[in-house]
């Protein structure tokens, strides 16, 4: 026979919503410059491999060159721009 089953009772201690809010707010805040060095970077890696994709293709003669260069170049400022616009946008 199954007895009484252990009974606890844990305390949880809450805070009110204003102030987790604001602690959640600084805590994103504090991660967005790491974030956007970060998108930076990844900027940075991109455009070197896209420059050798470039130089080989330029080097084999190869005919869509310019539209792959374009390609690189265009996803390269748009991660420095979004990078940008966030910041500007969110006031950070």
């Amino acid at each position: 026979m199954f007895g009484m089953g252990l009974l606890t009772f844990n305390i949880c201690f809450g805070q009110d919503g204003n102030s987790g809010i604001n602690e959640a707010t600084t805590k994103v805040k504090g991660y967005f410059d790491s974030g956007c060095n970060l998108m930076y970077a990844i900027g940075a890696v991109v455009g070197i491999i896209g420059a050798v994709k470039v130089f080989n293709k330029w080097n084999a003669g190869e005919p869509d060159t310019n539209k792959v260069a374009a390609a690189w170049f265009g996803s390269c400022i748009f991660l420095v721009v979004v990078a940008t616009v966030l910041k500007s946008f969110f006031g950070i």
